[in-house]
């Protein structure tokens, strides 16, 4: 690292403490999706003292928020997410599973994905920066973007649709994981809708002929969509939740139903056709039942691009900075909390599926650590993560970079108490820090290298050529399903 990325590694280094308290006070209180009040409120108060220009409401989501500091360009983005998931109240650095009490309406919650350390990460970063720009007095700026309901919601597809994103010179993110490594390749896009039936009630014994069914229409339509599994690309996803059955009675005839379905594909694009046909799926099911349906778009998201230029600048980093340490104690929770799971054996990385070599690599590195504390090589070429993320959206706009840093033990299934437990303890907090330092230090070499953010932005202009569909359709509202 040079003098001007010093300053911002050491920046974090110092407030890690404030790092920390941010990470563990959204952990203490997690918030669903588009009610993550407290956490915008912590994160905007916080910025606030830090020196940052806060503006709430981007894209007039109440959770959502902007923290600048600095002037002119280069602009960088930094993301962060802080939303929650039901079903995962746990208790902090503990190797059994034991719900806790959070001692508010979300007590069932809990941050099983790791965005309490992932915002604190990006907060970090942000801190960094603004360090760098504070004592030299350079031109630029950075931009903490808090991106609210990550879970359910896809906040950064609609900044994107709104032109949030429009003027950033490039934008980097990061997620807790179980190894160390630099994020490659693409993702799928997805695609969530709503489709609630209305029928007739009346009594299924007595005058079963008057009653129109919505859970008969919901579960046709289920049908169809299972017949339509076989007529799509194989690269294709399609899933579903009934969301309402109708109530408990089976003598009555369920006059409301609804159904959440999820679609997802490689490429924006194939999803929204997929899409269409779904829709069809639902007319159809309404007018075999002779019931009515509604359609709520919920989110969507695209396939991220990547970009091996910022890649291989969050590597060159990442390398001279290295991994975090842990202590014994460290090591062994995360070796008693690995015999929870069926999955401690995993090979490490994002690329491990895509090349034996990598793999037998990987494994070499990690032995029969329960924790990975080193750094996994770059694969560069491109990988494929079959799940989502709006980071995607951003990819779309503007060059895109993100990492991965180890908050939790290897195989860790995310979603889950284990991962949960992880994050509200101190290898979690290790990973935010660690997070923002990489971070920082990428930003302030591509601030400061004209060259290079140009290469960055000639491999974004070729890789998204064929030009940005937004999956989030004008006039739609962000709105939680949970």
């Amino acid at each position: 690292m040079d003098k001007f990325q010093k300053i911002a590694v050491d920046a974090v280094e110092n407030k890690r403490e404030l790092i920390g308290n941010v990470a563990d006070e959204i952990w203490s209180h997690p918030e669903l999706s588009l009610k993550e009040y407290n956490s915008c409120d912590v994160y905007c108060r916080t910025l606030e003292q830090e020196g940052f220009e806060v503006k709430k409401g981007i894209s007039g989501i109440e959770t959502a928020f902007s923290a600048s500091f600095g002037s002119g360009h280069p602009v960088i983005a930094i993301l962060a997410e802080y939303d929650a998931l039901s079903g995962l109240s746990q208790k902090a650095f503990c190797t059994e599973k034991m719900p806790r009490d959070n001692g508010d309406t979300e007590s069932d919650c809990g941050h099983g994905c790791g965005h309490n350390l992932l915002g604190a990460g990006a907060f970090a970063a942000a801190l960094g920066v603004k360090a760098y720009l504070s004592e030299t007095g350079e031109k630029g700026t950075v931009i903490l973007y808090g991106c609210p309901g990550e879970e359910g919601v896809a906040s950064k597809a609609f900044f994107a649709r709104d032109g949030v994103w429009n003027g950033i010179d490039a934008a980097f993110s990061w997620h807790p994981d179980d190894c160390n490594e630099v994020a490659e390749g693409s993702s799928n896009a997805c695609i969530q809708t709503l489709y609630e039936f209305k029928g007739i009630s009346a009594h299924a014994g007595n005058s079963p002929d008057a009653g129109r069914s919505a859970l008969d229409a919901v579960e046709l339509m289920n049908v169809g969509v299972q017949f339509l599994r076989e007529h799509m690309s194989d690269r294709a996803r399609i899933h579903y939740a009934i969301t309402d059955a109708g109530g408990m009675s089976p003598n009555v005839v369920q006059a409301n139903s609804s159904v959440l379905y999820m679609v997802r594909s490689d490429k924006v694009k194939e999803a929204l056709k997929l899409q269409e046909r779904v829709d069809k799926i639902a007319e159809g099911a309404a007018l075999m039942t002779e019931t009515s349906f509604t359609k709520t778009f919920v989110d969507g998201l695209s396939e991220t691009v990547p970009n091996h230029v910022l890649e291989k600048l969050l590597y060159k980093n990442f390398s001279e900075i290295g991994v975090p340490q842990y202590t014994k104690e460290e090591t062994e929770f995360a070796e008693k909390l690995s015999k929870t799971y069926n999955s401690s054996d995993k090979i490490p990385g994002c690329a491990s599926p895509f090349s034996s070599d990598y793999a037998k690599n990987a494994a070499k590195l990690r032995g029969n650590k329960s924790l990975n504390d080193f750094l996994l090589p770059l694969y560069g070429n491109d990988t494929f993560n079959p799940g989502s993320t709006d980071v995607g959206d951003v990819s779309w706009c503007t060059p895109t970079g993100q990492i991965h840093v180890a908050a939790w033990p290897n195989g860790c299934p995310g979603h889950t108490w284990q991962s949960t437990t992880s994050a509200g303890g101190s290898i979690g907090r290790k990973s935010a820090v660690h997070a923002g330092k990489v971070l920082a230090a990428s930003a302030v070499e591509l601030m400061r290298d004209a060259e290079l953010l140009k290469k960055a932005k000639e491999e974004f202009s070729e890789r998204t050529e064929s030009g940005y569909i937004c999956p989030v359709p004008e006039g739609a509202v962000a709105k939680a399903v949970v």
